[in-house]
């Protein structure tokens, strides 16, 4: 480990900040605050990372010492996987485990003693890497929170691709696609004139996306070439096995622009769902950056995905190890998720379930109504998973119900609803203001 700068930062939250190398590529950098509360948080990154990130850096002004890594590389996309193995193990499972262990021996080195519990919150690329901790390395952290993880690497990028090839099947035409950005709001606007009321109230919110029943070929305005675009969005990624992933579900569209269609004006791609599936693909599967992704049949799906998914994908359901240290772990989802599909993370916890039927004990589940990427979307997104997740692991206090916010307090926006711990559901009373949390409660699946 190589310390490059340590800089005192003064201030009514004041800390060290310790900057360094790990085995001459994973840089990282640990906040050591004045007033320590005797507590390590670290934050994942997002995407490819590529620089130093910390989704959990604002902890150290409540006292916690935290810790964020680059993963290895300094490269902003996927091409730091070509050709160039020891960059794919690091951004896939072992520079967040390293960085926890570097941390811990700065945090004992500076402090004199070990944290008294350590935890790790991430969302997207974070919400994976959480994952990846649980079951690759569960002894590095007490209490772990993933946010619409990317666990699953070889089926999101089936998905994506097939969502490639359905609105940009010629690889030398990604300017233009089959409909348009207010052809998707309209879509959009359709379903929730159709469907929003199906939960008891209108709010622009569907509280269940898998219990809406959409027939596309009721959307009459919607071309045939359209219609079969869409329904690779809705229809996820299959071949002669059956489904690799799953599509998308209702009520993501108003973030499909961006994440799975486009084109973006002034980028050289035409989504960000292009960017990752098409650069994984040609950089972690088949190591050719010229790779042609408009013939890809996923007949050989399985086998071109193994050595990849080895590294990238955290879809292992044996938490043993974790339960047997007392962890604990929360996954949250929003349905409204148009990067993610939240159904497969769902799909992961139903595995878990069947696995250890017990599993309530240790892990939980919240899938949340209108929430999407990480955040945002018209239903309620905030939540302080670090207080949650806390509570659980010092005080034994599960989370049940925890209610989730959505703008500033006093404001016309604001808005507050509980969520339910999954298989359990969210639904409204039938009265009251549906901008209360008070007026919706919990129901058995």
């Amino acid at each position: 480990v190589e310390i490059v700068s340590v800089t005192h930062v003064e201030g009514e939250n004041s800390h060290y900040d310790v900057d360094g190398i790990i085995g001459g590529t994973i840089h990282f950098e640990v906040l050591l605050p004045d007033d320590w509360n005797e507590r390590y948080a670290m934050g994942g990154g997002g995407g490819f990372v590529g620089s130093v990130q910390n989704s959990a850096r604002g902890s150290v002004n409540r006292g916690y010492a935290t810790a964020g890594t680059d993963t290895g590389h300094q490269v902003p996309d996927g091409s730091f996987g070509y050709n160039d193995e020891l960059a794919r193990v690091n951004f896939g499972e072992l520079a967040i485990h390293r960085t926890a262990e570097v941390a811990k021996g700065i945090i004992r080195a500076h402090y004199g003693s070990d944290p008294q519990y350590s935890y790790f919150l991430g969302c997207s690329r974070g919400g994976g890497q959480a994952m990846m901790e649980a079951q690759r390395y569960p002894l590095d952290f007490d209490g772990i929170v993933a946010g619409a993880p990317a666990f699953d690497w070889g089926g999101f990028a089936a998905t994506g691709l097939t969502i490639v090839q359905a609105f940009y099947p010629d690889p030398n035409s990604l300017d233009s696609t089959v409909i348009s950005k207010e052809e998707i709001a309209q879509l959009h606007d359709d379903i929730l004139k159709q469907f929003d009321e199906q939960d008891g109230v209108k709010d622009k919110v569907l509280s269940d996306p898998l219990a809406v029943n959409l027939d596309l070929n009721a959307i009459s305005w919607l071309s045939d070439a359209q219609r079969e675009a869409v329904n690779a969005i809705y229809g996820g990624a299959s071949n002669q096995d059956g489904q690799i992933y799953p599509g998308f579900p209702v009520g993501t569209e108003m973030e499909w622009f961006t994440w799975l269609v486009g084109p973006i004006p002034n980028q050289p791609l035409p989504s960000l769902g292009f960017f990752f599936s098409v650069g994984l693909f040609q950089n972690f599967v088949f190591n050719d950056p010229a790779w042609n992704y408009s013939d890809y049949d996923f007949s050989t799906w399985a086998s071109d995905w193994e050595l990849a998914a080895s590294t990238l994908s955290a879809t292992d359901t044996d938490l043993e190890e974790f339960k047997a240290r007392d962890g604990k772990l929360i996954l949250w989802h929003g349905w409204s998720d148009a990067a993610l599909p939240a159904t497969r993370t769902a799909q992961y916890f139903d595995a878990l379930l069947e696995r250890d039927p017990n599993a309530h004990d240790y892990a939980r589940l919240y899938l949340i109504p209108g929430c999407g990427h990480c955040g945002g979307g018209p239903g309620v997104s905030s939540v302080d998973w670090l207080d949650v997740i806390s509570d659980w692991v010092e005080n034994g206090n599960a989370p049940e119900d925890i209610i989730a916010k959505r703008g500033r307090e006093g404001s016309t926006s604001y808005m507050e609803r509980p969520l339910a711990s999954y298989p359990k559901k969210t639904v409204y009373k039938g009265s009251g203001d549906p901008k209360e949390a008070d007026s919706f409660r919990t129901m058995a699946p």
